[in-house]
C-alpha cells in the first residue's frame, strides 16, 4: 500500500503550461504553480450538493488522483485535469494525499483503514470540492468512511463533512458544473461499462452516457449485461480468480458483440480488468476512461 502517492508530481500537471502541453511526457514537465486558472477567475462559494454553479462562479476543487491512476495510468489524470480546466475549474492538488484505504477496508482491516482515512480527512478538510476520477474511491470516501467512523462521533462529523464535498468525475461535471456538452470530439463507436460502486453506491447511472452522447463524432452503442460486474472487485479477482475469470469472459464477450471500437468506463480498475481480457484475445478494441474521451477536442484518438 503506497504511503504517499508520488509516481509523478501532480502539482506540475496542474499548471497552465503543463496542462496545455499535449506532446511532452508528464515526467518531463517543469514544476509550476498549482493553480491551473488564469488570474481573471475569482473565488466563489461552493454550491450545495447537487446545486449547479453559474458560469460566472468558477468552483475551487482538489483532485484526488487515486492510486491506480497515479501509479499505472497517469495519462488519465492528465486528461481529468485538462477537461476540468477547460470547464473553468480552479483545480489544485494536495501533495499530502494518500490511498483512501479501500483495499484495507474491503479486506476487513478496519483499524488500518481508519488510519489512512484520517489522513484523507485531514488533507481535504478545507477543500470546497474533491473530484475523484473513480466511482470506487469516491464511494469509499463518501459512503464507507461513514461506516468506518460510526462509533467515533468526532471523526464521524468530519467524515460527513467530507462526504458532502466528494464527487466522482462525471458526477461533478453534470451535477455541480451543469455541463451538458464539453466540446469534445472523438471519431468512432463506443460502448459504456458502468462500474459497480459508481452505479450502486454513488447512484451515478445516466451522467457518463449523457456526456458521451454529446461528443461530436462518437456513436454510442448499448452494452448487453452492462450492469453486471466485470469480475475485478480489487482483491476479489485475486482471492477468487476462477470466478473472476468467468465473469470477465462474459463481459468481454458482450463488449465484442457490440462492434464498438472503444470501451469507456469511469474506473480504471474495471478497464484494467476488461482491457486485459480483450488483449488476451488480440482484440483491437481500445479501453478509455471517460476523461480521455472528453479530452479529445483537438487531439487524436490514440
Amino acid at each position: 500500500m503506497p504511503g504517499r502517492i508520488r509516481a509523478i508530481s501532480w502539482s506540475q500537471i496542474l499548471s497552465p503550461v503543463a496542462a496545455s502541453n499535449t506532446t511532452q511526457s508528464p515526467l518531463r514537465q517543469s514544476r509550476l504553480p498549482r493553480s491551473c486558472l488564469s488570474a481573471n477567475l475569482t473565488p466563489a462559494d461552493p454550491a450545495q450538493p447537487g446545486e449547479r454553479l453559474s458560469s460566472n462562479s468558477p468552483p475551487k476543487a482538489d483532485l484526488f488522483v487515486t492510486c491506480i491512476i497515479d501509479q499505472l495510468y497517469p495519462q488519465v489524470g492528465v486528461s481529468v485535469v485538462r477537461v476540468l480546466r477547460r470547464l473553468g475549474v480552479d483545480l489544485s492538488f494536495q501533495e499530502d494525499q494518500t490511498c483512501c484505504g479501500q483495499p484495507l477496508y474491503n479486506a476487513g482491516y478496519s483499524k488500518k483503514a481508519r488510519t489512512l482515512a484520517r489522513r484523507v480527512l485531514d488533507t481535504f478538510e478545507d477543500s470546497e470540492y474533491v473530484v475523484v476520477p473513480s466511482g470506487s474511491c469516491a464511494a469509499m470516501m463518501r459512503v464507507f468512511y461513514l461506516d468506518l467512523f460510526r462509533d467515533d462521533p468526532a471523526m464521524l462529523k468530519q467524515a460527513e463533512l467530507l462526504s458532502s464535498k466528494v464527487y466522482e468525475f462525471s458526477q461533478f461535471l453534470t451535477s455541480v458544473l451543469g455541463a451538458e456538452d464539453t466540446g469534445s470530439t472523438y471519431s468512432g463507436t463506443a460502448t459504456y461499462h458502468p462500474s459497480c460502486h459508481l452505479l450502486r453506491e454513488m447512484k451515478v447511472r445516466d451522467e457518463p452516457q449523457s456526456l458521451l452522447r454529446s461528443v461530436s463524432g462518437l456513436e454510442l452503442t448499448d452494452l448487453p449485461g452492462a450492469e453486471t460486474c466485470c469480475g475485478f472487485g480489487g482483491a476479489f479477482s485475486i482471492k477468487f480468480p476462477h470466478i473472476s475469470e468467468g465473469m470477465l469472459a462474459d463481459k468481454v464477450e458482450n463488449v465484442v458483440s457490440t462492434g464498438a471500437d472503444t470501451l469507456v468506463s469511469c474506473d480504471m480498475g474495471c478497464l484494467m480488468q476488461i482491457g486485459g481480457g480483450l488483449s488476451r484475445q488480440d482484440s483491437e478494441i481500445k479501453v478509455r476512461h471517460l476523461a480521455q474521451v472528453l479530452d479529445q477536442d483537438h487531439s487524436s484518438n490514440s
